[in-house]
């Protein structure tokens, strides 16, 4: 633990673990007062805060993807009795564990890929994944091992998106000859990055609403609340269609 550093030393601690992703109040000394997104995340975080139960005692909390980990330390000061957040970038497990130190918030931060998540060994009562999708370039496979390997009960799910916001009902099979409804808007889409998108390099898919949705399903989540624009809190059900990882997954040819 780092609690009790003076403004000076939070201020220079901070700095020293360079730019900061999320702006978190540490002791009033702020990481990212100039977020180029304004108080992020804590500004769009009241937007579906109320999706996580106040009290979390007892429960275990997995956050994949941590940043800096302002969502982390949100869990633990609800009370979750285990919270691991995990990163694979270095620099920002540093910032996290400083941020929680400084906090005096007990909380673990472990170096790991989404797709190493069965290593952990564990299931989570409430699993966050948050802001993670699009950096991934095989999005759908990171569900897959998510829900095999680490959700108990719910997940926390939050992806940028882009299209049409319409979802339409999708027939569960088409004639090989049909096609006009690959090119409807609503129709679940995914869209590839091959350079950059905002100046990033990392994001690589970006779903439309309806993909997000249906993507979500196949991989085995009932979604249970849509309470912000990309936001949704869901719940471990079985796959459809016998859904997985491991390929051939819908089983033989017909």
């Amino acid at each position: 633990m780092t609690k009790n550093l003076s403004p000076e030393a939070i201020r220079s601690g901070a700095a020293a673990l360079g730019e900061w992703f999320h702006n978190i109040n540490l002791n009033g000394v702020w990481t990212a007062p100039n977020h180029f997104l304004g108080d992020y995340p804590g500004q769009v975080w009241q937007h579906f805060a109320h999706l996580v139960p106040q009290d979390l005692t007892g429960l275990s909390v997995l956050d994949i993807g941590c940043n800096g980990g302002f969502f982390s330390m949100e869990m633990k000061r609800r009370g979750a009795r285990r919270v691991l957040g995990v990163d694979s970038d270095e620099r920002y497990l540093a910032q996290a564990r400083f941020a929680a130190g400084t906090l005096g918030l007990d909380i673990e931060y472990r170096q790991l890929s989404v797709y190493d998540v069965a290593a952990l060994g564990e299931r989570f009562d409430l699993v966050l994944f948050m802001g993670v999708l699009y950096h991934l370039r095989h999005p759908l496979l990171a569900l897959d091992l998510i829900h095999e390997h680490v959700v108990g009960d719910r997940l926390l799910f939050q992806s940028m998106q882009r299209g049409s916001r319409a979802v339409d009902q999708v027939a569960s099979d088409y004639a090989f000859e049909e096609a006009a409804h690959f090119d409807a808007p609503a129709y679940p889409k995914l869209h590839f990055i091959e350079h950059r998108y905002a100046g990033d390099v990392t994001n690589w898919w970006v779903p439309n609403r309806a993909c997000a949705e249906a993507m979500l399903r196949n991989a085995g989540f009932e979604i249970l609340e849509h309470a912000a624009r990309e936001v949704y809190l869901c719940r471990r059900v079985e796959p459809p269609y016998g859904a997985g990882a491991v390929y051939p997954a819908k089983g033989p040819r017909r």
